[in-house]
């Protein structure tokens, strides 16, 4: 009788085992990568807006600080978008018959305000105050990627969980502080913003300050890491607290 199955059957069938065993593992990692990919994050897609707004060109080129646009970072947990009279401030004297800025015109000469667009946002179920960061000396670069180079605004990051509890379970490394602050010249609060007038100016920056400028990961001297020790002290930064739960989620 001759035989039912060629000799290559063995094979098939030993590697349809492997494949199949396989299986799972490929989907599990498939839909993983799915999920962190920019496709499901948004991180790195430019959001249209109403007007097309160009960190870049304000914040880097022409040096307008950020509380100008954004007012209540310092002070409130949203750091608020400019009004259409903010935007009215310069633009009623300057490229005022500019096509990108026919949303603003007409929202000045209706009274509607403008939709803009939400870039960065977290689920409903989670908390995030802007001022505690800003206060504390964390930079917009830290959450929001390299900001001023920005001809559109997209998501820096991925704010995802994991990411979040990267900073809440060592802040210490986000926390460097420049001559300046060390000196009493400036607070910490004030260092985040001095980043961006730097940057405008042209003057020098120190490596942390260029990492972050650029959108790097920081890789922070070791002296600036004992400072940064020092420096959740002096911020009243207790890290057990920041690892609990309830300060995100109540």
């Amino acid at each position: 009788m001759p035989q039912t199955f060629k000799p290559a059957a063995n094979t098939i069938a030993t590697v349809s085992l492997f494949a199949g065993a396989a299986v799972p593992f490929i989907a599990f990692l498939t839909g993983s990568t799915m999920t962190n990919s920019p496709y499901n994050t948004k991180q790195f897609v430019p959001i249209d807006q109403p007007a097309p707004f160009s960190h870049k060109h304000h914040a880097y080129e022409l040096g307008i600080d950020c509380r100008f646009c954004h007012a209540t970072v310092e002070e409130g947990a949203v750091a608020g978008v400019p009004a259409t009279e903010v935007c009215m401030t310069c633009h009623s004297q300057i490229w005022t018959n500019s096509p990108n800025l026919e949303a603003v015109r007409k929202s000045c000469e209706t009274g509607t305000s403008l939709q803009w667009n939400k870039v960065n946002h977290v689920p409903d179920f989670v908390y995030f105050n802007h001022s505690i960061h800003v206060n504390r000396g964390i930079s917009c670069n830290n959450c929001h990627g390299a900001v001023n180079k920005m001809e559109l605004t997209w998501k820096g990051q991925s704010f995802k969980m994991s990411w979040c509890l990267q900073c809440h379970e060592d802040p210490s490394k986000y926390l460097f502080e420049t001559e300046a602050v060390k000196s009493g010249t400036i607070s910490p609060r004030e260092q985040v913003f001095d980043l961006y007038r730097k940057l405008s100016s042209g003057k020098k920056l120190t490596e942390v300050e260029y990492q972050l400028a650029e959108g790097l990961p920081q890789v922070v001297p070791s002296d600036d890491v004992h400072a940064g020790v020092a420096a959740m002290k002096e911020r009243g930064i207790n890290v057990t607290q920041l690892k609990d739960c309830y300060v995100c989620h109540h």
